[in-house]
């Protein structure tokens, strides 16, 4: 089915977490890295994100938009290391990673994909979780079969064992970026060795797809174009190529969520990314809602990634002795401050948490971890209580000793 998309693109997330004490010398490194710079939210500029967040949870995300331009200045002027210490104090920071605007000239090969890094941020969690993220935008024109084939291939672009001659059909706009092994490079400066992925059960070769596309009405027209596009919407919200032939039924199962919010607005989850699916048959479909979708919903969904991932992390620490007090923080903090708060009050936001939520098993994460946490701090107790206990049996026994032989010199005497 040869679909034209009228507009589109991708972002790209990869998960990382900062070793434990090392979040603050992790900040310090962005904050001298040249090419790296805090993201200022302001109330008025993003009025979007003001009005859609509710206040807690845009005080955790957005701390930059309680700040006047006074505050932002003198933020700025302070010691590096001092700057790195405020900004590590903060629930959540993020930072635009500078990438050169060069473009080459269009080149018109059937056989490649082009496209353009548009975007590249690193959003830091002072917990230590964190998420490098990559915006791509396909060359003018693109059909839909190559934002397949360009997701499927892209999102792999870390991989090790993958091998980098199945990305000889994908060429970098930016000069800068001669082929596509240079986002490895891009990674490994900005993430480092990502040590602690592995303990709490990180893909670490393959990103997390989060992605746009709108497509002609006369497409979404009668029963036999709308079955065709139905196979396509699978395969763009399984991130598959689009030689792919599973059938679409398959969405239907555990792995794979759907939200049809209207005839021509689609989303789609997987545990492996999200998509949304539009047709132009209304102008608000490829201007509106593609800038909503990838601000407002965009942070949602990180939020809820930042969930399960802290929640594994703390899960992972509460067997470790000597990172069991720390967990404990965390987890109280974790529950009270984050867990418990709503996000918004926009009805597809809410739509949209309740199926990442679903499909990442975070209630379930949480109750199991609470359950732990009380067993834990049950016997913490009671031990904490029998050692207490058996030392004021200990004393009673001294003064007991002391008395007797008190007692025996006095009758000697």
């Amino acid at each position: 089915m040869n679909l034209k998309t009228k507009y589109q693109y991708s972002y790209f997330i990869y998960p990382f977490v900062v070793e434990d004490n090392k979040y603050e010398k992790y900040i310090l490194k962005l904050l001298k890295n040249a090419k790296c710079k805090i993201k200022v939210f302001e109330r008025e500029k993003d009025a979007d994100l003001y009005s859609y967040f509710l206040p807690k949870i845009r005080s955790t995300l957005f701390w930059t938009m309680d700040m006047n331009k006074e505050k932002i200045e003198k933020l700025n002027k302070l010691d590096v290391n001092m700057q790195a210490k405020v900004v590590a104090s903060y629930p959540c920071t993020m930072f635009e990673y500078d990438i050169e605007n060069d473009i080459q000239g269009k080149v018109s090969t059937k056989d490649i994909i082009y496209f353009n890094i548009s975007k590249i941020e690193v959003i830091c969690f002072n917990t230590g979780v964190c998420f490098l993220v990559i915006k791509t935008i396909l060359d003018e024109g693109a059909m839909f079969e190559d934002l397949l084939n360009f997701n499927y291939k892209f999102r792999e672009v870390n991989s090790s064992a993958y091998d980098l001659k199945k990305y000889e059909n994908i060429k970098i706009q930016e000069s800068r970026l001669e082929d596509i092994k240079s986002i490895k490079t891009i990674i490994k400066e900005i993430v480092g060795e990502n040590k602690t992925a592995k303990d709490i059960n990180i893909e670490e070769e393959r990103f997390i797809t989060y992605s746009y596309a709108c497509v002609g009405q006369e497409y979404w027209q009668d029963e036999k174009t709308l079955k065709l596009l139905e196979k396509e919407f699978y395969k763009f919200a399984g991130v598959y190529n689009e030689k792919h032939k599973a059938d679409f039924e398959n969405l239907v199962t555990g792995t794979m969520k759907m939200y049809e919010k209207t005839k021509s607005e689609i989303y789609g989850f997987t545990r492996m990314g999200t998509v949304l699916l539009t047709s132009d048959i209304g102008t608000e479909n490829y201007t509106t809602l593609p800038h909503q979708f990838e601000r407002q919903f965009f942070y949602t969904y990180i939020l809820e990634l930042y969930k399960k991932i802290l929640l594994n992390k703390i899960n992972s620490e509460f067997s470790k002795l000597d990172k069991f007090t720390k967990a404990q923080e965390n987890y109280i903090k974790f529950a009270k401050d984050l867990w418990i708060e709503e996000i918004t009050n926009n009805n597809t936001g809410i739509m949209l948490t309740k199926n990442w939520r679903e499909l990442a098993k975070s209630d379930e994460i949480f109750i199991k971890l609470k359950n732990k946490y009380d067993v834990i701090y049950k016997n913490s107790t009671l031990v904490k209580s029998e050692k207490q206990v058996n030392w004021i049996l200990a004393i009673l026994v001294v003064m007991l000793i002391v008395n007797v032989i008190g007692i025996l010199i006095k009758n000697k005497m």
